[in-house]
């Protein structure tokens, strides 16, 4: 094993004493897990749509390299390289979002992916982690004295974002950048009564989209009585959780991945639940939490209030993302297809993920005299 020492100036040392391993580690052991899971749950997905049985197993391994790469390599830039990236990303993001709606692929009634040289691409990945540092770079601009309107940037470009996303329809991603925008605002210090206005437009909101999308309503209606409609999903996947017990069935011994079309994606928490037991899903939750615990730790007293807007930003984001995927699969919540960060089969997913925790990463390197 190579030392690395402290007086080590180069660039990959620097980086290595100063940015926070532990977050480092436990991503990166989330990723293992991912890998395993797919390989455990998509096989019977891929032979029942005919392809070869290790097609998706193959695809994620060959993204999550690259990914995790990207995420290495954006966790050496410095604070300004970051707010230039996510400037450009979230510019193209949007731009991608507007063409969607002309030239996307209808999926389910939802035209939410645009195909790129043969790569299927769902930008609403994208506008959530460039969104969160851009819009705490014009807040913390706003409140630390400069001429800019921060409030009212950040406000619209949330609009647009927001409503390019309900368009598509995609109510989950807009709910997930509505927390990211409140928790941002929130935390700049806007006045109380304000916060409390946003959050009744918020739950407006909810009440707005629950009248408005007939998929919402629903899930929703589902959700509160399964005799509503088919909860042929979640039923299954309710099942797989009992079946697996504390220590599951064991790899490849599961059933549910069988009937699941989102065995993969959407319900693989299920398919861990069943054949790795809830120890298993224990430990899932338990790096999740540390990666935001962990991190709300480290920005919360930081000095810089760029980096502390920002990493609440990525860091509710990514900690909403995993709560809801969770959340759906043991009927806590009404179903909502959202990915699990860097567990669920999913391209676009797993690549912003990488640039969100890469960006998070280089956000809470130490600096000295930060604080």
């Amino acid at each position: 094993m190579i030392a690395i020492s402290r007086t080590d100036t180069s660039l990959f040392g620097r980086w290595w004493w100063t940015v926070d391993r532990w977050t480092l580690a436990a991503l990166f052991s989330i990723a293992g897990v991912g890998l395993v899971l797919t390989a455990a749950a998509s096989p019977a997905v891929a032979q029942r749509i005919g392809a070869e049985p290790l097609l998706f197993v193959k695809k994620q391994a060959m993204l999550m390299g690259p990914a995790l790469m990207a995420m290495l390599v954006i966790s050496l830039m410095d604070l300004r390289m970051v707010r230039r990236m996510a400037a450009l990303g979230l510019i193209g993001s949007i731009l991608l979002l507007i063409l969607t709606l002309f030239v996307g692929q209808e999926i389910k009634g939802a035209v939410r992916w645009i195909n790129l040289g043969g790569f299927s691409l769902q930008p609403s990945e994208f506008v959530k982690p460039t969104f969160a540092v851009v819009s705490a770079w014009v807040l913390s601009a706003r409140r630390l004295g400069e001429d800019v309107p921060g409030y009212s940037i950040s406000a619209l470009l949330y609009g647009i974002c927001c409503a390019l996303l309900l368009l598509q329809p995609d109510v989950g991603q807009a709910l997930v950048l509505s927390a990211v925008a409140f928790t941002q605002f929130f935390l700049a210090g806007l006045p109380m009564l304000l916060v409390v206005v946003l959050g009744l437009f918020g739950l407006a909101g909810l009440v707005g989209a629950y009248f408005t999308f007939p998929h919402v309503a629903s899930r929703v209606d589902r959700f509160l009585d399964p005799e509503a409609g088919d909860s042929y999903q979640v039923d299954r996947a309710m099942e797989a959780f009992q079946s697996g017990g504390f220590l599951g069935r064991g790899p490849g011994e599961g059933v549910v991945k069988n009937y699941l079309p989102d065995a993969h994606a959407d319900f693989i928490f299920a398919v861990a639940g069943e054949e790795f037991g809830l120890l298993l899903c224990l430990v899932l939750v338990a790096l999740y939490a540390f990666v935001v615990l962990r991190g709300f730790t480290r920005v919360l007293h930081d000095g810089d209030l760029f980096v502390m807007l920002a990493a609440s930003g990525l860091l509710m984001q990514f900690g909403l993302q995993a709560l809801i995927n969770m959340g759906s699969s043991v009927h806590l919540i009404p179903t909502k297809g959202m990915t699990l960060p860097f567990v669920s089969y999913g391209g676009s997913s797993l690549l912003a993920l990488a640039i969100g925790m890469g960006m998070l990463l280089a956000l809470t390197r130490s600096r000295p005299g930060a604080n």
